[in-house]
C-alpha cells in the first residue's frame, strides 16, 4: 500500500539510473519524498529522471562514486536543491565483468570494487551525517545475500558486501540516537522491466528459476522498494543497526544434490 509517510523529506539515492536504485526511487517519490538520482550512467540517468519526474521532484545528479570529490559534490547538491537531506540510499555497486579465480584476480579490479561498493557508502554517510543529524535522518546500506553465500571466484563483489553489512552496524552505534542505519540484503531481483526504457524487458525466468525460491518467484524491485521505504519511514523508527535478507527464503533453504 502506497502511504504518504516520506513527504517533505529529501532522499539521495546511488545507482538509480537503473534496477533496484530506480524503484527506490520511484517507491520514495510515491510517498511523497523529493528524490536525488545518482547515477553514473547519463544515458539511464537521464531517461530516469525523465520518466521518474512525473511521479514527483526529481534531480539527477551525474558522478562516479569512486571519486570522493565526486560524493561531497552529489551531497552539497542534494543539500542545495532540496533545503535539507534526510535519507541516503547506498544502492550503486559494480559486479567485476569477468570472475577469475583468486591467482588472476588484479589490483585494479579489486580496488574499483572497494571503491564503490564500500568505500563510496563510508564516505556518503561522513558527508552526509551533519545533514541527517539535523533532520533524525536515515541511512540504508544494499548490501547482498552474496555477505552470507558465494559462488566461485567472486571475491570483490561478495567483501565489498561482507564489508557493508559491518559499516552498516557500526555507523549505527555512531551515529544513533539521531541517524538511523540499517541494510538490506537482496537475493535473486530480476530487474529487466526497471532499466532504461530502450532496453526494458519482460525477464527471461523459467519455472525452475521460480521452483528454487520457497515463496514461488523470482524477486522483484518492487519488493526491496517496499523495504526500503518502511525503513527510512517513522514507522521503522526502533529499528537500527540491522540487516534485513530479502531472498524469498533462498539462504534458508538446505539443497543437496540427488
Amino acid at each position: 500500500m502506497i502511504t504518504s509517510r516520506l513527504e517533505g523529506r529529501v532522499a539521495l539515492v546511488t545507482g538509480a539510473g537503473q534496477g533496484i536504485g530506480r524503484a527506490i526511487a520511484a517507491r520514495f517519490l510515491d510517498e511523497g519524498a523529493s528524490v536525488v538520482l545518482v547515477e553514473i550512467d547519463r544515458e539511464a540517468g537521464e531517461d530516469a529522471r525523465d520518466e521518474l519526474s512525473a511521479r514527483g521532484r526529481v534531480l539527477l545528479e551525474l558522478a562516479d562514486i569512486a571519486e570522493e570529490s565526486a560524493i561531497a559534490g552529489a551531497v552539497s547538491a542534494a543539500v542545495a536543491w532540496g533545503g535539507a537531506l534526510d535519507i541516503v540510499v547506498n544502492n550503486a555497486a559494480i559486479v567485476p565483468e569477468q570472475r577469475v579465480p583468486i591467482t588472476k584476480l588484479d589490483r585494479a579490479t579489486w580496488q574499483r570494487s572497494l571503491d564503490v561498493n564500500l568505500t563510496a557508502p563510508m564516505l556518503f554517510a561522513r558527508e552526509a551525517v551533519p545533514h541527517l543529524r539535523a533532520r533524525h535522518g536515515s541511512i540504508v546500506n544494499l548490501t547482498s545475500t552474496r555477505a552470507l553465500m558465494s559462488e566461485p571466484n567472486t571475491e570483490p563483489y561478495s567483501a565489498t558486501k561482507g564489508g557493508l553489512v559491518a559499516l552498516t552496524h557500526a555507523l549505527a552505534i555512531s551515529l544513533g540516537p539521531e541517524v538511523r542505519v540499517n541494510a538490506i540484503a537482496p537475493g535473486w531481483i530480476a530487474t529487466d522491466l526497471w532499466k532504461s526504457r530502450k532496453h526494458r524487458g519482460e525477464p527471461k525466468l523459467s519455472q525452475e528459476d521460480h521452483a528454487q525460491h520457497p515463496v514461488g518467484r523470482v524477486g522483484r524491485p518492487e519488493d526491496v522498494a517496499g523495504l526500503a521505504a518502511w525503513l527510512v519511514s517513522d514507522e521503522a523508527g526502533f529499528v537500527t543497526g540491522q540487516v534485513f535478507t530479502i531472498d524469498g527464503g533462498m539462504t534458508r533453504k538446505m539443497i543437496y544434490e540427488e
